[in-house]
């Protein structure tokens, strides 16, 4: 899988069905970061290239066809008006071709004219931050931000589902939704955190009770919902965590108040969304509008799926509107109810029958692929 690589200008279809696609070969899990399998994948990725500007959303059409729709004329007599300079656009002379957004305020002869604009879709991007890289728009110390890779949005911003520090990498989420961003981080909905951990040492039987019984750190007591030993090599030792919360540094604090220093972490989950495997660090992938409505049901709100424009993440292919199977093999016990594996109230997405979100992207990518090898081909 090579995400952001640049693709024809274009529009994905929906009319075909994806591929079963099995979750131990497409989503990273823990005895892959053990193993080291996890980084001679990422060293002997090809270097990602980037293609940021996306095409015209559907959701931003032109001006005088707004207006035509609505009542105010023909198209024609629009572009004329707009020639004579008798309509703006957030107080501003509109221009022939412009297009219009959602919020945006429109006047003719200087009354408000209300039009019918959707909002724009719910879109979710699963990005591999590197270390090195700070979670905000602006840094004062002018350090690079996990934004200037992603693509630019025609309306709106990327807003981050939480954050990750300088020296953590692994899965970071991002969505142009304000609202699905704070629902995904809300301690409400109890979404876990799954990291893989390298600290110094081995965990003594006490520091493990400590750090799964609770411990008192300077803004309020943690503790990890799960704790499981993954081995290690010399003096440092793997563990696979999971949280509840997303507090600044707080498994690095919860490790370093039982004396052991964290040399490495990786988030490889966040709820049900898992760091597909072979993603390489700095690149994103773009959820698939299945894949965003389950993942915004997780928390309550509706996503209304879209057919989804090419970007730099998506490789050309087609959308199926018809229920995936994707997912439906998951790790460890495949038809098991959706109650088994529970860990902290939450099911576990990598032991039930419900898979995890992505796996429709990743199917999508995967047949995209398929095809553009049987086009080179000929």
């Amino acid at each position: 899988m090579k995400p952001n690589k640049p693709a024809r200008e274009g529009r994905l279809d929906s009319n075909e069905p994806t591929e079963p696609i099995d979750a131990d070969e497409v989503a990273l899990d823990f005895d892959d970061v053990v193993s080291g399998d996890f980084d001679a994948t990422q060293d002997s990725a090809e270097p990602a290239t980037y293609k940021r500007v996306l095409p015209p959303q559907e959701d931003m059409p032109k001006l005088h066809k707004v207006l035509a729709q609505a009542g105010v004329g023909s198209r024609l007599d629009m572009e004329r008006l707009i020639l004579e300079g008798r309509i703006s656009v957030n107080n501003e002379p509109a221009h022939v071709g412009q297009r219009i957004k959602f919020g945006d305020t429109i006047r003719v002869n200087g009354k408000p004219v209300r039009v019918v604009i959707d909002p724009p879709p719910m879109r979710v991007l699963a990005y591999h931050k590197p270390v090195g890289e700070v979670v905000t728009h602006d840094d004062p110390q002018n350090r690079p931000t996990v934004f200037r890779k992603l693509p630019r949005l025609h309306q709106g911003k990327w807003q981050s589902v939480g954050r990750l520090d300088l020296n953590t990498e692994g899965l970071l989420l991002f969505s142009n939704s304000g609202q699905l961003a704070n629902q995904l981080m809300h301690p409400r909905f109890g979404l876990e955190r799954e990291y893989a951990v390298r600290v110094l040492g081995t965990l003594t039987e006490e520091s493990k009770q400590r750090l799964l019984s609770g411990i008192e750190l300077e803004d309020g007591p943690a503790h990890f919902l799960t704790l499981q030993e993954g081995g290690g090599e010399g003096a440092n030792t793997w563990i696979k965590v999971t949280i509840a919360e997303g507090r600044n540094r707080e498994v690095r604090r919860l490790f370093e108040s039982v004396g052991h220093a964290v040399s490495r972490l990786i988030r490889i989950r966040y709820g049900s969304v898992v760091l597909p495997r072979g993603l390489r660090r700095g690149t994103w992938v773009e959820l698939t509008p299945r894949d965003v409505a389950q993942l915004a049901g997780a928390v309550g709100l509706d996503a209304k799926p879209k057919p989804m424009h090419r970007g730099a993440g998506q490789r050309p292919g087609r959308v199926s509107d018809r229920p995936s199977r994707a997912g439906t093999g998951a790790r460890g016990s495949r038809g098991a109810p959706p109650s088994a594996g529970r860990v902290g109230g939450q099911p576990d997405p990598m032991r039930t029958s419900v898979g995890y979100i992505g796996a429709d992207t990743i199917a999508q990518q995967r047949k995209a692929q398929k095809q553009a090898k049987k086009r080179f081909k000929r």
